[in-house]
């Protein structure tokens, strides 16, 4: 259930970019055997989709027009996509926990990476601050994935 909750945490900062890592280890059937996952989640359809929604939000995030991560729907996307996540890391018997906890976690986590990320990008701007959020979400997610599977 850890796996579920740090895969959320990281769902605050890109809602995206998670769901895109695990749906990808799903489709290279790299999840745990008991995992939670939808049986679509591991469509190659779905995975290339979630890698380019990914790719475009990481580019739409340096843009000065991007809407803040928690307004109304950046706040819906990131329940939805951390929930799947959640749900996807998750043993089986306790998927809906997993969404559960996935999907709260990326909403609180929503609130905090945007104080942090407004304040560091004060001090260093907009694309700098982006880029640096990007590769720890990249990392985190990819390190919760990979954990997951050893378990």
């Amino acid at each position: 259930m850890l796996h579920a909750l740090l895969i959320g945490l990281s769902a605050g900062a890109r809602s995206m970019t998670p769901l895109a890592v695990v749906a990808n280890a799903a489709r290279c059937g790299t999840l745990p055997a008991d995992n939670g996952a939808p049986s679509w989640l591991g469509h190659p359809l779905v995975s290339g989709a979630a890698k380019t929604l990914a790719a475009g939000e990481i580019w739409g995030d340096k843009l000065r027009s991007a809407p803040d991560r928690i307004v109304l729907a950046g706040i819906a996307a990131r329940l939805v996509t951390g929930g799947i996540a959640g749900m996807a890391l998750a043993p089986r018997r306790r998927a809906l926990a997993g969404a559960v906890l996935g999907a709260g976690a990326a909403v609180a986590a929503s609130y905090v990476t945007f104080a942090l990320r407004m304040r560091a990008m004060r001090r260093f701007g907009q694309t700098s601050t982006g880029l640096i959020e990007d590769a720890l979400t990249l990392g985190a997610a990819q390190t919760v994935a990979l954990a997951a599977r050893s378990r």
